[in-house]
């Protein structure tokens, strides 16, 4: 970590003054929030998580919040628990199309409105940047042809929907003292306490791990940029760190140019990677419409401090040794603890939350 003096950080050798930052971070207990958590610390930031904690029974191993938390819904924050703080890094909400399919009224609430709702708030309580977790799913049905940040909208599923209508209220709320930064994250992968299943990358790995078969359940023909986990907490940082003016109402796509490949491509570097396993396609398996090939070139020409260290390779080697240490199972990886919509409905089953997905009682749920 970089030494720091009276709250300001500096890095040593490059002439970089940072004054440290007292960050919110919301969703900390979730997939890239306790892999971004750790990092932020290590940059010297004082860091507070806000959850409802609703998949905390879902990490690879028993786990803690590294820093104080909040357990508030984000439907239910208040302009005082906002006060004091220099940003918000906003990742909680409903993760993936599965999930945003299921219920699309709650995916629109929890998504769009509630995060509208919280910038306002966050507004009012003198937060002056706002870093939003969004998608490079916006992009929808973008086929082949590459895709920068100008590029039109395409969504097809509500979870796509949510964050583009979030990113238009945003928009609408910046000025002079309020400043939105949209991260529309490639497809993630990688390690992490809070480990899914539900990604592209991590279900083909265990697949492979687990029946040395590479399980495809489309047709493999889609475009996916992917990028690591920590590597999207290294752009969140970048952009936290960044000057106003470099960041300012601005969209990055995150992940690296280079690392775009179809899906069946994904399946055969899986396939050499893990070795003696064969590919298989879903008896039911049909296209994905949801393609597309994203343009990353800004982010590294705009934010200096965000280099990305993780290739394909590296993540797949790193989720093998992970996956043989925990003997993992299908049973495991296509069942409730690791895949969130599955959680979800197991909790709604037995009415530990409410058909709002609202913990119905908290004691109960962490006991149960």
């Amino acid at each position: 970590m970089c030494p720091m003096e009276n709250g300001v950080i500096k890095a040593a050798g490059k002439g970089l003054i940072m004054s440290k930052k007292i960050v919110l971070v919301t969703g900390n207990m979730g997939y890239i929030g306790t892999v971004l958590v750790p990092m932020l610390l290590e940059h010297g930031h004082e860091v507070i998580g806000l959850d409802s904690c609703i998949f905390e029974r879902c990490s690879i191993e028993e786990f803690e919040s590294k820093t104080p938390l909040k357990i508030i819904d984000i439907r239910d924050i208040a302009i005082k628990d906002l006060e004091g703080f220099d940003a918000v890094i906003h990742l909680a909400g409903m993760s993936n199309d599965p999930l945003g399919d299921y219920n699309e009224y709650i995916t629109y609430e929890i998504n769009h409105a509630a995060t509208v709702s919280l910038a306002q708030k966050a507004k009012a309580a003198g937060v002056s940047r706002f870093l939003f977790a969004s998608s490079c799913g916006n992009y929808g049905v973008s086929g082949n042809d590459w895709i920068t940040e100008e590029s039109e909208f395409q969504p097809i599923r509500p979870y796509a929907r949510s964050k583009i209508l979030s990113e238009q209220g945003l928009t609408e709320l910046s000025d002079e003292n309020f400043s939105p930064v949209f991260l529309r994250a490639s497809t993630a992968y990688g390690v992490s306490p809070m480990l899914r299943f539900d990604l592209v990358i991590n279900n083909l790995t265990a697949w492979a791990i687990s029946t040395n078969r590479v399980h495809l359940k489309s047709t493999g023909n889609a475009w996916r940029p992917v990028v690591h986990i920590r590597d999207i907490a290294r752009a969140y940082i970048a952009a936290l760190e960044a000057p106003r003016d470099l960041v300012h109402n601005e969209a990055f796509n995150v992940g690296t140019t280079t690392e775009n490949y179809k899906v069946h491509e994904l399946a055969e570097f899986i396939r050499e990677a893990v070795g003696d396993c064969v590919i298989e396609y879903d008896s039911d398996a049909k296209p994905d419409p949801v393609s597309y090939r994203v343009d990353c070139n800004k982010i590294a020409r705009t934010l200096p401090g965000f280099k990305p260290e993780w290739t394909l390779r590296h993540g797949v080697q790193e989720l093998c040794g992970t996956l043989r240490h925990l003997k993992i199972k299908p049973s495991d990886f296509e069942g409730p603890r690791f895949q969130r919509l599955e959680h979800l409905k197991l909790l709604l089953s037995r009415e530990i939350l409410t058909k709002e997905y609202r913990i119905a009682t908290l004691h109960d749920h962490r006991a149960g």
